[in-house]
């Protein structure tokens, strides 16, 4: 079932298709590329300076707690990462692993998704977020008792499952222990209990059938295809019969993405190194392959899209 609102998928323009190699080839220049990333993360800060968000003081607040102790209360020290992980990030050459991403990632989602829609300035984030809760929301027929938020980060989204079903108890999976010691902070200081678990979206170690919803924010362009079809079964073995599996991320037809100015989509190529294995996957597909039923897909934002799905039995 699709949504009136979403476009069918058209034929690539063949004109997409060179600018997009041009972009690649451009990126393919070590230099080019870093200054990319630089010119990337500059704009970043501006933009999240310009909507009222202290982009530095952020930072140090954070960098002034325990973060060395929370890490350690989380991290796996035997898990091994996967190759598609330990590649460069966002403009940091170390990725995910590092406190320099792990402490920039709120301020960063802020200056992102602050032009979503055109008066969403510091709020478009959230806006973002609660888009996609809400749209899960209207679909479900009784509310979740067990949630897992795969690809967690600090925890942005998972705690927004907390304010719409607060009686369910919520556990957060994700790769970086860095991020996940800046959710527990976060956790905290809102006082909500929250289980996080340092191990790949792939192969979680969670038990089987023990999950009524299991959701996917913004995770998925961040994938090769092969690590996202592996975390389509995880999703599927961790589900109880009838269970909802809710993915929300970039909208490849959208006319945003379309559109965009060849010096825009090389920023945004140099800082999202799977992005065009992204674009290509045809994730409805492939969640009905996972053993899902025919998702349902709407737009909930200009360049977002929700795909909702159950378990079949």
């Amino acid at each position: 079932m699709r949504f009136p609102g979403l476009p069918m998928i058209q034929a690539p323009n063949p004109a997409d298709r060179v600018a997009s190699k041009l972009v690649n080839g451009l990126l393919s220049i070590k230099p080019l590329a870093q200054w990319a990333k630089q010119r990337a993360r500059s704009m970043m800060i501006q933009r999240a300076e310009s909507i009222g968000v202290h982009w530095f003081q952020e930072v140090e607040d954070l960098k002034a707690q325990a973060l060395e102790a929370y890490r350690q209360q989380v991290q796996n020290p035997e898990l091994n990462y996967p190759d598609y992980y330990l590649r460069s990030f966002h403009a940091y050459e170390q990725g995910n692993l590092g406190w320099e991403p792990a402490t920039e990632v709120e301020v960063a989602a802020h200056a992102v998704h602050a032009r979503i829609w055109p008066d969403a300035g510091a709020e478009g984030d959230s806006r973002l977020r609660r888009s996609f809760l809400d749209a899960v929301q209207a679909q479900i027929e009784s509310p979740p008792q067990d949630i897992l938020d795969l690809g967690c980060s600090v925890g942005m989204s998972t705690f927004v499952w907390q304010e719409i079903y607060p009686q369910a108890q919520l556990t957060g999976v994700d790769l970086s222990p860095y991020f996940l010691a800046v959710a527990q902070i976060r956790q905290q200081q809102r006082q909500i209990p929250v289980t996080w678990v340092h191990a790949p979206a792939e192969a979680t170690g969670l038990p089987e059938q023990s999950f009524d919803l299991v959701s996917a924010c913004l995770m998925f362009h961040e994938l090769p295809q092969s690590a996202a079809r592996q975390i389509l079964r995880e999703a599927r073995r961790v589900l109880r019969p009838q269970g909802y599996l809710a993915v929300m991320d970039m909208n490849p037809r959208s006319e945003i993405y379309a559109q965009m100015p060849p010096f825009i989509l090389t920023l945004l190529k140099s800082t999202e190194p799977y992005l065009d294995q992204y674009m290509s996957l045809d994730l409805e597909q492939e969640i009905e392959a996972a053993g899902f039923s025919t998702p349902q897909v709407l737009c909930n934002t200009p360049r977002h899209r929700t795909l909702i799905a159950q378990t079949l039995t």
